[in-house]
């Protein structure tokens, strides 16, 4: 461990470019434009240190080139990667009629749905009250909750 650290210390190049490589390893494993950055600076910083540069001025070219590089590039990656939020399964209820299995009551944080087949604790999107047997549509998911609101009649007979 002691020659670990001598080497680090004293051959600040290394240094750099295992931090390059593990900031790379990193940004491959999460696939999440986030360490990419540290890459790059470390690379940066690495030039600085083949030229002996000291190590407080190492680091903050790293932490600069870090930053300028993530300013510049990261809006271009993110609409060339189109980078999509990958929808659950639990989302495609979102639109689906269901019916109140016990009265919701917002103010009370109480109340039940059966939508897509399965039970769900839910609350209305206006804040009304609903009773027990009422037909709702599933306007949003909010965490585990649903979020409803009561459907007419006049959407009943409709069919919407």
């Amino acid at each position: 461990m002691e020659d670990l650290v001598k080497l680090l210390t004293e051959n600040t190049v290394t240094f750099w470019l295992i931090v390059a490589v593990a900031a790379g390893v990193l940004e491959a494993a999460t696939v999440g434009l986030v360490s990419v950055w540290f890459s790059v600076g470390a690379i940066v910083a690495a030039l600085f240190a083949a030229f002996d540069v000291r190590f407080d001025v190492q680091m903050a070219v790293f932490i600069a080139a870090s930053i300028i590089s993530m300013l510049l590039t990261r809006p271009f990656l993110k609409k060339v990667l189109h980078v999509k939020k990958t929808p659950t399964n639990a989302e495609k209820v979102i639109g689906q009629r269901g019916v109140v299995l016990s009265q919701i009551d917002n103010v009370f944080e109480k109340g039940r749905v059966l939508a897509d087949g399965l039970e769900w604790e839910a609350r209305t999107e206006d804040g009304s009250r609903l009773e027990k047997g009422d037909m709702v549509i599933v306007k949003e998911l909010s965490g585990v909750k649903l979020i409803v609101k009561k459907i007419s009649d006049t959407e009943k007979r409709e069919g919407i």
